[in-house]
């Protein structure tokens, strides 16, 4: 024993670096550990709902899983392999899963995907935007939107997993606490945004879009990957050695915010007997009184003229209200006087938040808008984190388009969050 202690006293840089080896390794089995255990406890909990009894006339419910296997950096397949199918193939549904092998296909595979009970995503803000956006392209959308649509978090950026489940360090325990909300059933409607240009088919967002500085700031930001934790700093920094103020001017006309219609019930009556549609149809027919063509008051559009640092349109999914009484999207036209140094803090603080609307900007709130954009103008839109380039578009809320699975406790917040 006198001997190992006097070699480790002697050779003591290698007994130290053997230590820390040694911690890190132990650390690292034990964080593997607990992993297993949270995949255990899912994977029980998804079998009570798999080992549920059903009428043996009952069809299975079909799930559609749409796969982007290249999203966190190739590593979504792994993931969804490891934390997310067992949990599904347990619980009973026919899950069918279907992977992406390039940009765009999401969108083309929805176009020809058949009836299905539950839609699932797994992948990032991208895979979101391409399956909303082939869903609602779609011919039958109006009918393809009532189904509801599981997000499972696999991306570099899950914007809507900040409103759908609860915020967990552990990457394993947010996927399965996603997987498993898919099968409590418990929904919320989230909004959607209508950007059609005027050749292009028409783009769907649940987040919102942003044309800007700071957006083509954030593009750059992995280029400077070898400076580590200084690198989105080093990309707003850099950005401002080009023309100074940074200006990005428009047209904008927006209507304001409607009122929200109460919200259809989700059970539909039978149909009645056939002879009570007609005497219905024939009272209604002979009691009407004559109508006289009403005319139809035109919008009140509003103008303005802007000159902006960054313009944002942001639907409120992000600060989900369930009781709320207008529908509406935020707009936000920054201002354009900012410091070299406001503007690189502030960077740091939208790779966070994108959507954050700074002190001093101006805040509209409108139920559709239209940008026009001078000729000539270059630069790029992010929709939901996706480049798309800058054009003059159209921008429409649809409210309370699409429901998406969210984890119970979620939806209890933000009803008490309501009341109060």
């Amino acid at each position: 024993m006198a001997k190992v202690l006097a070699a480790l006293r002697h050779h003591w840089k290698k007994s130290t670096f053997g230590a820390c080896l040694l911690g890190w390794g132990g650390h690292w089995l034990y964080g593997k550990h607990c992993d297993n255990l949270v995949r255990r406890a899912a994977c029980q909990e998804a079998q009570a709902f798999g080992n549920q009894l059903m009428p043996a006339t009952m069809p299975l419910k079909k799930a559609t899983v749409f796969l982007n296997p290249a999203a966190c950096k190739g590593k979504a397949g792994n993931l969804f392999e490891k934390n997310a199918a067992p949990i599904l193939h347990l619980s009973g549904l026919d899950v069918t899963v279907v992977k992406t092998d390039y940009e765009g296909q999401a969108k083309k595979l929805l176009e020809l995907m058949e009836n299905t009970d539950l839609i699932i995503i797994a992948g990032g803000d991208g895979t979101v935007q391409e399956v909303i956006t082939g869903l609602l392209r779609r011919a039958d959308e109006a009918a393809f939107s009532k189904i509801p649509i599981g997000f499972i978090p696999l991306g570099k950026t899950c914007t809507l997993s900040h409103t759908l489940y609860p915020e967990s360090s552990n990457q394993v325990q947010h996927i399965t606490n996603a997987t498993l909300a898919i099968l409590k059933g418990e929904t919320v409607p989230l909004d959607v945004l209508q950007i059609k240009g005027e050749k292009e088919q028409p783009v769907f967002a649940v987040s919102g879009l942003r044309w800007g500085s700071y957006r083509d700031a954030e593009v750059k930001v992995s280029k400077y990957w070898y400076l580590g934790p200084l690198k989105t700093k080093a990309a707003h920094f850099f950005s401002t050695f080009k023309e100074w103020p940074q200006k990005h001017q428009a047209a904008l006309m927006y209507l304001g915010p409607t009122e929200r219609p109460p919200e259809e019930p989700e059970e539909k009556l039978s149909r009645p007997p056939l002879y009570v549609r007609l005497y219905r149809r024939l009272r209604s027919y002979w009691s009407r009184p004559k109508e006289f063509p009403q005319e139809v008051a035109p919008e009140d559009w509003e103008q303005l003229k802007l000159s902006t640092i960054e313009l944002s349109i942001a639907t409120r999914n992000r600060q989900l209200d369930l009781t709320r009484t207008e529908d509406y999207m935020d707009i936000c036209i920054e201002a354009e006087s900012v410091s070299k140094g406001q503007f690189v803090h502030r960077g740091s603080q939208k790779m966070r938040d994108p959507h954050m609307c700074p002190e001093g900007s101006q805040r509209i709130q409108a139920s559709r808008c239209i940008l026009q954009l001078p000729e000539g103008t270059e630069g790029s839109f992010g929709i939901d984190n996706e480049e798309y380039e800058a054009v003059p578009v159209e921008v429409k809320l649809l409210p309370r388009k699409l429901r998406f699975f969210c984890d119970p406790r979620m939806r209890e917040q933000m009803l008490q969050a309501a009341v109060q």
